[in-house]
């Protein structure tokens, strides 16, 4: 029986077999006797993305009472939920991360929990609404994503590809109706030359 560690574009977190690209935290949401989440779906305003080995460290899952690892099928599901790079283990992406995000928001300096208050107010998944679309669809930076009902897609190469817990499938409708998920300010980031990795399905 699958853990109850897969996040989705909107932020839910999800019980199923398939297995992501990099994993990440909200600090501390779930309860190690049982392995299953607490009520709350984040601690901390720091929503992180980390990379799933680091230095031939090996964690137990919800195993203990540290962070909650918790799970993305790749880097743009991450940032449409509402996390950014982990300046430990992730340090060169965060810095990259970082210089895209000042120039696209106009900032300079910007501090990580500066960058986590901001987002904090624009996730999905800590009871905001989505946001309007800044351009057309098929001018969005690779990488971003948007919903349209219950459905959430992916923008790369100008072409939307729907999303599932086991990757990406191109498109079959129009999407008239999509709503802006990803963060509006990481989307200026995306747009200034930051590159999310994108799960192998949305190049087929």
């Amino acid at each position: 029986m699958p853990l109850q560690n897969r996040v989705t574009p909107t932020g839910e977190i999800i019980a199923t077999p398939h297995r992501g690209l990099f994993v990440g935290n909200r600090g501390i949401i779930h309860d190690p006797a049982t392995k299953t989440l607490l009520r709350k779906r984040w601690s901390c305003p720091a929503w992180l993305i980390c990379v799933l080995e680091f230095r031939g460290r090996r964690r137990k899952v919800m195993g203990g009472r540290s962070w909650t690892e918790l799970f993305f099928l790749d880097e743009a599901t991450a940032f449409a939920a509402g996390h950014r790079p982990c300046f430990f283990c992730r340090r060169d992406d965060a810095n990259r991360f970082r210089a895209a995000w000042e120039e696209g928001n106009g900032v300079a300096d910007v501090l990580a929990p500066e960058m986590d208050a901001v987002l904090h107010h624009e996730r999905l998944a800590s009871g905001k609404e989505l946001h309007p679309l800044p351009k057309k669809l098929e001018k969005l930076p690779d990488g971003t994503m948007v919903q349209e009902g219950d459905d959430s897609f992916l923008i790369a190469g100008g072409t939307a590809f729907k999303w599932s817990p086991a990757g990406y499938t191109r498109a079959e409708r129009a999407l008239s109706g999509a709503k802006l998920l990803t963060p509006p300010s990481t989307v200026r980031a995306f747009a200034e030359g930051f590159r999310p990795v994108l799960h192998p399905s949305a190049g087929s």
